[in-house]
């Protein structure tokens, strides 16, 4: 029923993939589910190798190596999605079970009850269900973000559609051709044929998985801070400019916080800088406790930090610096082996103006801070919203000319 020619390139095509993508896990080892993709493309290699040598195979074993490696294939790359998602790992008992169970029938099916239609059904049964769900677990983040997840999950989910359907092709095809082989011969190069396709479209989708992750790995380092896991200073003026043109669109408010450390230089000299990175990460912790999902926070350098809160005015600007500043001053930093240390914070508040720069609300934001310092530290200061520029030249209010005075 099946080329061999077809099955030799499936084959060739299992262990090309196979071997690529083992050498970039073996570089990379750090992507999530690569391994699992790796393995997975190795038991699809046994299941083509099986197919080439089954005429010098005892049928029951020929049968049992085909279910169980093409029935891991698609266990494998479900798992491999579940790791990449960061998704709970499942125990694999039930796997094992299934795996058991449906060799088990397969056999059956061989040599008690020879039945082809049946063993056909089986083949494809638990590879055919991991991967839909594969392309489920794939498909979260927004296409706009993570494109690449969408397209692997589009193919992975149309070829796990395929091996569950195409049963059903042969059911309509049989029946009322019985005595017809070329058509069978034909969906049976069909399938095969698919099976090519599907091998280079998913081994494609792995490798733009794998390139995803690099990509967001090495934004992510470009980004964000890498001891408070915060913006760093670049990455959030950006955020910065693009949340004041957004405010100003909408008309909507603006609160910019930054925030100093008191007296950080004495916990460095007394705790080391081990116990400065901890106070910082501690400052960040609790901090983020008092804001919103929609709120920004970034580190500008060394114990200073900022955060703009949208769709906030001076008052709740304001509320929010009071209630972090009451909570790190009530939350002593761990540090040395079990001591702490007390921390507090001095922090300015600005309310970005309708044509602020980033630069103008940080530096009424950092004036505000500094007035903090020199009123005693562990406080809170509001700088006022920029007021209008005042009409100049000979134009009045309520529109009218004003009369010149000449001389």
């Amino acid at each position: 029923m099946h080329s061999p020619t077809l099955i030799i390139l499936a084959a060739m095509l299992s262990m090309l993939i196979t071997a690529l993508l083992f050498a970039v896990w073996y570089f990379n080892r750090q992507i999530p589910g690569l391994r699992l993709w790796v393995l997975a493309f190795l038991s699809s290699s046994v299941f083509s190798t099986c197919l080439l040598v089954r005429d010098g195979l005892p049928e029951p074993l020929s049968v049992a190596v085909a279910q169980i490696s093409i029935s891991l294939t698609g266990y494998l790359c479900w798992m491999g999605s579940r790791v990449y998602m960061g998704r709970k790992p499942l125990r694999h008992g039930w796997a094992v079970l299934a795996v058991g169970l449906l060799t088990a029938v397969a056999l059956y099916f061989t040599m008690v009850r020879p039945h082809t239609g049946v063993r056909f059904v089986l083949a494809g049964l638990m590879s055919g269900v991991c991967f839909v769900l594969t392309a489920r677990t794939l498909a979260h983040g927004g296409f706009r973000q993570v494109p690449a997840r969408y397209l692997f999950s589009a193919m992975v989910g149309a070829h796990g559609l395929f091996v569950l359907l195409r049963p059903l092709a042969f059911a309509l095809a049989v029946p009322r051709n019985a005595g017809d082989g070329a058509l069978v011969a034909a969906l049976s190069h069909i399938v095969v044929l698919e099976s090519n396709a599907a091998l280079v479209l998913i081994g494609f989708g792995a490798l733009m998985l794998t390139n995803e992750f690099i990509t967001s790995e090495l934004r992510h380092l470009a980004e964000v801070d890498p001891l408070t896991n915060v913006f760093n200073r670049r990455a959030f003026l950006t955020l910065l400019d693009k949340a004041l043109s957004g405010a100003q669109r909408a008309q909507s408010g603006l609160a910019v916080l930054v925030l100093d450390l008191d007296h950080f230089k004495n916990i460095n000299d007394t705790w080391g800088h081990q116990g400065g990175d901890d106070a910082l990460c501690h400052f960040v912790q609790v901090a983020q406790r008092c804001l919103r999902n929609e709120d920004v926070m970034g580190r500008l350098g060394g114990e200073e930090f900022s955060i703009f809160l949208p769709n906030a005015d001076s008052a709740g600007g304001a509320a929010v610096a009071e209630r972090l500043r009451s909570l790190l001053e009530s939350t002593p930093v761990p540090v040395g082996g079990g001591a702490c240390a007390a921390l507090t914070v001095s922090i300015g508040v600005a309310l970005a103006g309708p044509a602020d720069a980033p630069d103008a609300v940080l530096q009424r934001a950092d004036e505000a801070m500094y007035q903090a310092k020199q009123r005693g530290r562990n406080r809170v200061e509001v700088q006022p919203a920029p007021s209008p520029a005042p009409l100049s030249g000979p134009v009045a209010a309520g529109g009218r000319v004003a009369p010149l005075v000449l001389g």
